[in-house]
């Protein structure tokens, strides 16, 4: 069976980019996690309020829903930014990897200041993310890319690594 691979990282890392592209590489669908945040969580983003546990929790078992939906191969955008949250999610999708978009704080502020203003997620709560962030770097079924890597050179790395029969990373 085919392991279904989340697009995680911090806001302005390139999810959804990649989350686009490695679904059409790896012929298979495209879950855009932000579409599943309540009225309410998106509100306080707007707002410029950062979302704690309480307001991912729901959130979270949403996307676990998604990927029990879909045992096929897909692709989820999420930002997986605790360990107990990439946990929750495995248990939903067992053999889930995980594609990390690692990127300073620099490049991701630059990123989503450049984004239309109508955009969910305002610039003022880019340091939230990474103060949230575990990264997940050393866990099983992970693979850490440059962000800032160009976005062929990522998809096919996570295209490889997804298709190869180890998992090392």
């Amino acid at each position: 069976m085919a392991n279904s691979v989340i697009v995680m990282g911090v806001a302005g890392c390139g999810k959804s980019s990649l989350g686009r592209a490695l679904a059409v590489a790896l012929h298979c669908p495209l879950i855009e996690g932000d579409e599943f945040h309540s009225a309410i969580s998106n509100d306080k983003m707007r707002r410029g309020i950062a979302l704690d546990d309480a307001d991912r929790a729901d959130w979270l078992d949403l996307l676990g829903e998604q990927l029990r939906a879909h045992p096929e191969r897909v692709v989820l955008t999420c930002s997986a930014l605790k360990r107990s949250y990439r946990d929750q999610l495995r248990l939903a999708s067992p053999g889930l990897k995980f594609a990390f978009l690692r990127i300073d704080p620099v490049h991701a502020m630059q990123r989503v200041s450049a984004r239309a203003s109508a955009h969910l997620f305002p610039p003022s709560l880019v340091a939230s993310q990474f103060e949230a962030l575990e990264s997940p770097e050393g866990e099983p079924g992970v693979l850490v890319l440059n962000a800032t890597a160009p976005l062929d050179q990522i998809v096919e790395a996570v295209v490889t690594w997804t298709t190869s029969t180890t998992d090392a990373a």
